[in-house]
């Protein structure tokens, strides 16, 4: 069997690479190192994705799907064709196309009702703010509780998840996490879903200048004894 060409830093040019993808014995190592390339040619990511014995390797499919010089249908079909945590570790991948680490989060968002308990579980840890934001919603409380501590969340997801959310477990929750309950946007939205509990109500009021504190129970769904309540701790504070 003749010798692979060596690949060098010094001699890795768009010709040494062509050479070596189109050498009969390609591995997973070397096919990973040519990927690794930012500068590979089409032509030589179009044989690597024609090796049926090299597509059988996921790490080479992942390197392939998110190198900046694959053909996006061959990017997308290889996308489709990820499993749940491949698709999450795809929409992380700072070298992956935006465009391409969207596709992946949609696909994934499209599977989570078939997921298991314990597979959401494990995505809600380190998904993308995307999916965590789904994951906000999902009626299993280990689900959300540890979507609510993924380190990508946003406060936007959160405000979006507290206007969504229609359990009150869930809103009380939020109103007592250590990070969230003391954002600004995140207590001004509690305090207009219906099942922030009075305490809570009562303490992210007094936060709120008069005005803001007006326009917020204007459009409030808390209850109305609640909203009573703090109408007259308004007027007190005048």
């Amino acid at each position: 069997m003749p010798e692979v060409p060596p690949i060098s830093e010094s001699s890795g040019s768009a010709e040494q690479s062509v050479a070596v993808v189109h050498h009969a014995a390609l591995t997973e190592d070397i096919a990973l190192s040519l990927l690794s390339e930012r500068d590979l040619t089409t032509e030589a990511i179009e044989h690597i994705s024609r090796d049926a014995g090299l597509m059988k390797s996921r790490k080479v499919r992942i390197a392939l799907a998110s190198h900046p010089r694959t053909p996006r249908r061959i990017a997308l079909r290889l996308i489709r064709e990820l499993y749940n945590f491949e698709l999450m570790q795809f929409a992380l991948l700072p070298t992956a196309a935006a465009d391409l680490k969207r596709v992946a989060d949609e696909i994934l968002l499209a599977r989570l009702s078939s997921a298991t308990l314990g597979e959401r579980i494990a995505l809600a840890r380190r998904c993308s703010e995307k999916v965590a934001g789904s994951l906000l919603l999902d009626k299993e409380t280990r689900v959300w509780q540890t979507a609510l501590e993924n380190a990508r969340l946003t406060e936007a997801t959160v405000v979006r998840a507290v206007q969504r959310s229609g359990t009150a477990a869930f809103v009380e929750a939020v109103c007592r996490h250590r990070k969230w309950s003391l954002r600004a946007e995140i207590r001004a939205t509690l305090l207009r879903n219906a099942h922030t509990p009075l305490p809570r109500a009562i303490e992210f009021a007094r936060r709120l200048s008069p005005a803001q504190l007006r326009d917020v129970l204007h459009t409030s769904r808390l209850p109305e004894k609640i909203k009573a309540y703090l109408r007259k701790e308004l007027e007190s504070r005048k």
